[in-house]
């Protein structure tokens, strides 16, 4: 049997050996500001399609390949049928300008016949729309390799990749289906030839929004994916991802009385869990946070409902930290956080467990509305409602709960946005997180540092840094810039050292609006992906725009003067993805 260690030093020779440069997963907190998590192996490599960044200057080769950490929530519902999971590996080469549709498809056919012994059940190709022609070459290489090969022709939903968040590359695509150890056709590979921008959402996309069309990349791209988990399930010849070899030691771990989704949804879980607070993702009630608690409660209200031993779930976590650490060295080097952070977690949910119990056994039916204040009040998340209410809860669906926490979320924001003054950025989602009065004071002091200090990043390492994405707790700032390697320590120090005396110079913050264009004429640095109106409002540290030390497009908050900083110290500097560096910095 060939094991998933072996699967990825495979696939990484076989791509090495054909001029791909072997490139680390980025983590699943991503820099696009546009997706919550990672959800492809292409996320990272996003500017390369579109011209923005040089992949010869950041890689050596105009072509790479990855195995990326990936993490679906759209799927988090499904788990517990035979494959669907919510973290999982995802194998890809990319081109970006250095080859075809040709070579793309060629060196998948090598790998799936020759490295991995399968036999291809049949592939599918696009069969064109009225903006995009029939894809008759990739139909026409499958045939030269393989005469007796059967093509299938599909539409632009089967075979016709989005993209990926807001906007982005995208194109026609072909994929490769080979049999399992049930002797079912399980599609393996999709091969995206990256030929056009949208400048929308799949969604939009594929339902022909007004307004928004394809338009031709300045140069053609190819964009992979093969799920490990579903070739390590064809190539062991199992009949489910759960009998593989990277999931039957966590089932095997568990109580076989438990039934088969059960164990599923909770070893898959704990995989989901661990990788998402290795990449830093703490349980709270707000974007990736919510998702990794909605994960971790649903296996302790799991571990509750069946009696389990309190330990499994950490037993599952240290073996997840134990299999995956040499791929993923991070787990290891965060292994006491990662253990520490559940523990908590369990510790809190396992006051409320008991009084939600009680307050289901005191309702005659669960929904929306009650599931929710559930959630409110108890944090018990929709599938613990869902799994515990049983028959109470038969119509409750996540539909209905999604568009009650939507209102919820709306009247929050609408509270935020009235609380400090409307500026638009103390949002759910959005660059600034504050609760009450005192943490507003703090945020916005690091708002300001955030603008110092992305100034004196072009000061010390050159105008090529741009942001790349920003996030400011009370706790820290979170600034994400384009650099194409480790920020020297010395270089770090000479960047916090600027900050700290443009704090000691005092400098009034203000700022002015005018139209956008004559915005952008001051020099003004601003985000190139955001969406800004037509007139916006450049703030700026010192006595007058035009010989301000730092000058951005925002809407605020903002200190009066820079002396209310205080003291700025750099925590940390990392990679978060191919070109894309991470400072963590606070204020005392």
């Amino acid at each position: 049997m060939i094991r998933s260690t072996e699967i990825r030093g495979k696939f990484s020779v076989f791509f090495k050996g054909r001029g791909h440069a072997v490139v680390p997963s980025s983590s699943l907190v991503p820099s696009d500001p546009s997706v919550l998590l990672t959800t492809a192996g292409m996320q990272q490599f996003k500017p390369y399609y579109t011209g923005e960044a040089d992949p010869v200057r950041d890689f050596g080769a105009k072509s790479v390949a990855s195995c990326q950490k990936s993490f679906r929530t759209s799927d988090i519902d499904e788990v517990g049928d035979e494959r669907h999971l919510t973290f999982f590996e995802m194998l890809g080469n990319f081109s970006f300008g250095g080859y075809g549709k040709r070579e793309a498809i060629l060196y998948a056919y090598d790998f799936i016949t020759a490295e991995m012994g399968l036999r291809i059940s049949y592939v599918t190709v696009f069969e064109g729309s009225s903006s995009v022609p029939r894809d008759e070459e990739s139909a026409g290489i499958w045939k030269e390799l393989r005469s007796d090969i059967d093509v299938r022709y599909e539409g632009m939903d089967d075979v016709f990749w989005g993209p990926t968040g807001s906007s982005g590359p995208c194109g026609p695509t072909t994929e490769i289906y080979v049999k399992n150890g049930a002797g079912e056709d399980i599609e393996v590979w999709n091969i995206v030839f990256n030929q056009f921008f949208y400048p929308g959402s799949r969604e939009e996309l594929l339902a022909g929004t007004p307004g928004k069309e394809l338009k031709p990349l300045a140069q053609f791209g190819v964009d992979t994916g093969m799920g490990l988990e579903r070739l390590a399930m064809v190539t062991q010849k199992t009949r489910t991802v759960f009998e593989t070899d990277l999931f039957a030691p966590l089932i095997a771990a568990l109580p076989g009385e438990l039934p088969n989704r059960v164990q599923r949804v909770i070893a898959d879980h704990a995989r989901g869990s661990a990788f998402l607070l290795a990449d830093g993702v703490r349980p709270s009630n707000k974007g990736a946070g919510y998702v990794l608690r909605r994960l971790m409660r649903r296996v302790f209200a799991y571990i509750y409902l069946h009696a389990l031993p309190i330990g499994v779930f950490e037993k599952l976590v240290t073996a997840v930290i134990a299999d995956y650490g040499a791929e993923y060295p991070e787990l290891g080097t965060h292994r006491e956080a990662i253990l520490s952070a559940m523990r908590s977690e369990r510790e809190q949910f396992g006051k409320t467990m008991e009084r939600g119990m009680k307050a289901i056994a005191a309702m005659d039916a669960i929904d929306a509305k009650a599931a929710f204040d559930l959630y409110q009040s108890m944090g018990m998340t929709y599938e613990i409602v869902k799994e515990v209410g049983g028959l109470k809860a038969r119509g409750l669906s996540r539909a209905d709960f999604d568009r009650e926490f939507a209102k919820h979320q709306e009247a929050s924001r609408a509270g935020a946005e009235k609380k400090f003054g409307g500026h638009g950025l103390i949002l759910d989602t959005g660059e600034l997180k504050a609760g009450n009065e005192e943490e507003l004071a703090k945020v916005t002091r690091l708002h300001t540092a955030t603008h110092l200090l992305q100034q004196a990043l072009k000061d010390v390492l050159g105008a090529e840094v741009s942001q790349r994405g920003s996030d400011i707790t009370v706790e820290r700032t979170r600034f994400d810039f384009s650099f194409p390697r480790k920020v020297l320590p010395e270089e770090l120090k000479r960047a916090e050292d600027i900050v700290n005396a443009k704090v000691g110079e005092d400098l009034p913050m203000t700022f002015v609006e005018m139209p956008i264009e004559e915005a952008k004429k001051t020099g003004a640095l601003y985000y190139f992906k955001e969406k800004y109106p037509e007139r916006v409002k450049v703030y700026y540290a010192g006595t007058s725009l035009k010989s301000a030390y730092s000058r951005e497009f925002c809407g605020g908050p903002h200190v009066t003067h820079t002396g209310v900083v205080g003291k700025f110290k750099i925590m940390k500097e990392e990679a978060v993805s191919a070109g894309i560096r991470r400072i963590r910095a606070t204020v005392e």
